[in-house]
Order: structure tokens, then C-alpha cells, then sequence
């Protein structure tokens, strides 16, 4: 399934132009995560030539490089209509993407059991605005990974 709009674009129109056409609620990151939690053989990044420059480096990164087949999936958490967190893995790599709907923020410890104890994960994060960033974390198996998603925010981790 690919996802509609302008994947980075604030808002749904070709030249990104501010009160023309709808304003895209959700994030980068939410945007991105719905590559992984949607499956599809062929995957569609609805792009605009400016996002190619307006776009952060680390999400034209993740763009080239997400799979569009994948070996194994795993339901991680998750309600109807509210949230989900669902894992995906391609050879050895595993892709954990997780998107929130609901009005208020969406706090979690996830349990991680098919990554081994103090490997490093990327993670791509929003914060309270919806600017997304990464770090790389330590996985604790005995502590989970805590994550924070905000209203219309997503999460990704990789190994």
C-alpha cells in the first residue's frame, strides 16, 4: 500500500506553499513509519522536487535504504484507531516503526525480544512539535526502549 500526499511536505501541494491546499498533520517521522507499516512491493514516497532539498539527510537516507520486501513481521503493541508499534525484519536488519492517533502523547517501554541485549538502535523520534531527530540508543533488555510519541507523531528503530 503506498501513502498518499506529499510525504515531506507540510502541506499537499507541489511547491509546499503555506495555505494552498491542505496542511498535513502528521510528522516526518509518522510519514516515514507508514513504509514500514504498510506493505507494499512497490514503495511510493509521494516527493515534490523541493523535498529533495528541504527534506532532511536522514530521511532521504531512510527513504534509499527501507526494504520493500520483508522475511518476518511481529505485531508489537497496539488499538484500533488509537496506535501501533509493529516490527518488520529484512535479512538480519529489523525495522520497529511505531505511528500515534490519539489527542494526547503516547508513552511506552517496548520489549524487544528478537534484538539482542546492548546492541545499538537508531532511533528516529519526534518531540512535542513534531521535528524529527535521531540518536542511537543502548538496547536493555530488562529495561525495554522508552519512547515517547506525540499526537500525529511517529517512532522508527533499526539495528
Amino acid at each position: 500500500m503506498d501513502f498518499g500526499g506529499s510525504a515531506l511536505n507540510k502541506f499537499y501541494n507541489s511547491d509546499n506553499i503555506p495555505n494552498k491546499g491542505s496542511k498535513r498533520m502528521t510528522s516526518d517521522v509518522f510519514a516515514l513509519a507508514t513504509s514500514v507499516l504498510f506493505q507494499s512491493g512497490v514503495q511510493h514516497f509521494a516527493l515534490a522536487p523541493n523535498n529533495l532539498y528541504d527534506a532532511p539527510d536522514w530521511a532521504i537516507k531512510f527513504m534509499k535504504e527501507v526494504p520493500t520486501v520483508w522475511d518476518e513481521v511481529r505485531f508489537l503493541e497496539g488499538y484500533p484507531g488509537k496506535y501501533v508499534v509493529l516490527a518488520r525484519r529484512k535479512g538480519a536488519k529489523w525495522y520497529i516503526a511505531g505511528i500515534n492517533a490519539q489527542k494526547e502523547p503516547l508513552e511506552l517501554k517496548l520489549k524487544l525480544p528478537m534484538i539482542s541485549e546492548g546492541t545499538t538502535l537508531r532511533c528516529y523520534q519526534d518531540d512535542e512539535l513534531l521535528n524529527g531527530k535521531i540518536m542511537d540508543i543502548k538496547y536493555r533488555s530488562k529495561i525495554g526502549v522508552p519512547i515517547k510519541v506525540p499526537c500525529n507523531g511517529g517512532v522508527l528503530l533499526t539495528n
